[in-house]
């Protein structure tokens, strides 16, 4: 077996106390078949929990705990995953007691879960409460780091708890910012120098410090995708369209498309129609199946660049992008985007062209926020844009869209809608029975002609909360039991 210092560079010959291996996975949950670490067990000493601390891996690279009768047992480390070294280093260089959980394999003990147990005053490994849980988590939701990343380079360049003073920023750093895109990692890095320095201005420190809480609080995924189930896919398509079997088709093949290359397509859908047909429905139902966290952009509401792009911070009042907000809000860096009214994306006011910004966002080659001042990883944002009239859209947004047109519905298919969807939708709501609101076979052929001349179903939506509230009005005031609508009731209530 080859041998290894805490870099994973080989390390001298003569020093038999650091011989361990180091595995690399990306596996997302440690288990007695997925480890983090593996120790030796020959002398049999451990049990499920074992309680101890690492030896300092400057010195040796093992575990120790104590004998009931007083005496010291030390174990050495056999294997290691590689996104754990930093952590058990930090971990044995401030002496952190901790409590293993893991399972005897014959001679190895593998461990799968690591506790903290410093308490009552005792040595903690940061300010923050639950710094190693939330450690862990981290470090378990990223993938392996680069084989060629050095502990040399890395000097030159859970849990709801959020890394917002500088000794948790610092303590992330050392235990895992090997797991960090190699340019967040070197800004980080310059950034932290600025937050401490006493050479600059307060403001400067201040700004500095925020920007590095918002960026180390964003789990930066690989763009690799999990097949994705195509039986459910098409169960959460059909629970929130009806028909639309042109459009199902189009969002399955993209579907398939993912489980093919484990990567997002490099176009993002453009679903286009006229109003209340159900473009945004679409989109949230396409961001469920991703089982992807989504925000939205309304450009309709976005008359400056700035709005997405954030503000220098050399401004008091600075402050970070509606874009770079999303990523915090979401809390990791794989997103879809839903940009509502994308037809209004060119109507800057003088300060830009807010399209513009869109555009660098939908390329995947980076995103940078004039706040953070680093180029945000874009390889895992899938956009979805919805619109009203393409004619508006200029070519080259155009070009970054795979264009879905939604056509409106057949009077037949808002017949369905409003019978067997829209109207029980509202009646369950308000807690009304399905037989105290009845509406005959004239009464709906009434609704609808009443919205011929209306595009989608947000009109019937309405029409169905106003027989639904009337039918109610009557029960209670007029102590029905039932309210029947027919042709001339649904006139005149509707007219």
């Amino acid at each position: 077996m080859p041998v290894f210092d805490f870099s994973g560079a080989p390390a001298s010959t003569k020093d038999t106390e650091c011989t361990y291996h180091i595995f690399y996975s990306s596996e997302h949950q440690a288990s007695p078949e997925h480890p983090v670490l593996i120790l030796d067990n020959r002398e049999g000493k451990f049990q499920h929990h074992t309680g101890g601390v690492f030896t300092n891996p400057a010195r040796r690279t093992s575990f120790e705990m104590k004998e009931e009768g007083g005496g010291t047992v030390t174990s050495d480390i056999l294997e290691i995953d590689a996104r754990f070294v930093s952590l058990l280093k930090w971990l044995g260089e401030n002496h952190i007691h901790v409590r293993l959980s893991g399972v005897v394999r014959g001679e190895e003990y593998a461990v799968y879960k690591i506790r903290e147990t410093a308490f009552g005053g005792g040595v903690k490994l940061s300010a923050e409460d639950g710094f190693l849980q939330f450690m862990i988590e981290r470090l378990l939701s990223s993938d392996a780091p680069s084989e060629t990343v050095s502990d040399d380079e890395e000097e030159e360049a859970g849990d709801s708890m959020k890394l917002t003073s500088i000794q948790s920023i610092t303590d992330f750093m050392n235990c895992a910012g090997k797991t960090l895109p190699d340019n967040i990692r070197l800004w980080a890095r310059r950034n932290l120098a600025v937050a401490r320095s006493n050479e600059v201005s307060q403001e400067e420190r201040r700004h500095a410090q925020h920007a590095l809480s918002i960026m180390m609080n964003i789990q930066w995924k690989s763009n690799y995708f999990q097949a994705i189930d195509l039986k459910e896919a098409r169960r959460i398509l059909d629970e929130e369209l009806y028909g639309m079997e042109c459009v199902k088709q189009r969002i399955m093949e993209t579907i398939i498309q993912i489980n093919r290359t484990h990567t997002l397509p490099a176009y993002g859908l453009l679903l286009i129609g006229p109003a209340g047909t159900g473009k945004s429905q679409i989109a949230y139902a396409v961001a469920r199946i991703l089982k992807m966290p989504w925000t939205t952009l309304d450009m309709s509401s976005i008359n400056d660049p700035e709005q997405l792009t954030g503000s220098s911070r050399i401004y008091a009042n600075a402050k970070p992008g509606i874009i770079m907000e999303a990523f915090s809000v979401a809390g990791e860096s794989n997103l879809v985007f839903i940009i509502n009214e994308l037809d209004k994306a060119a109507s800057g006011k003088g300060n830009g062209n807010p399209a513009d910004v869109l555009l660098t966002l939908l390329d995947n080659l980076g995103f940078t926020d004039n706040y953070i001042e680093c180029m945000i990883p874009t390889v895992g944002v899938y956009p979805i844009a919805t619109a009203n009239d393409k004619d508006q859209i200029s070519a080259p947004l155009m070009s970054r869209f795979a264009v879905i047109e939604i056509p409106d519905y057949t009077p037949e298919e808002k017949k369905v809608i409003f019978s067997r969807y829209a109207l029980p939708k509202v009646m369950k709501r308000i807690g009304m029975q399905e037989q105290e609101c009845v509406l005959t076979e004239d009464g709906l052929e009434a609704v609808i002609d009443l919205h011929k001349n209306t595009s989608g179903i947000r009109d019937l939506e309405q029409a169905a909360e106003h027989i639904a509230a009337n039918a109610l009005y009557q029960i209670e005031v007029d102590h029905l039991e039932s309210v029947v609508f027919d042709a001339e009731k649904v006139r005149a209530l509707l007219s």
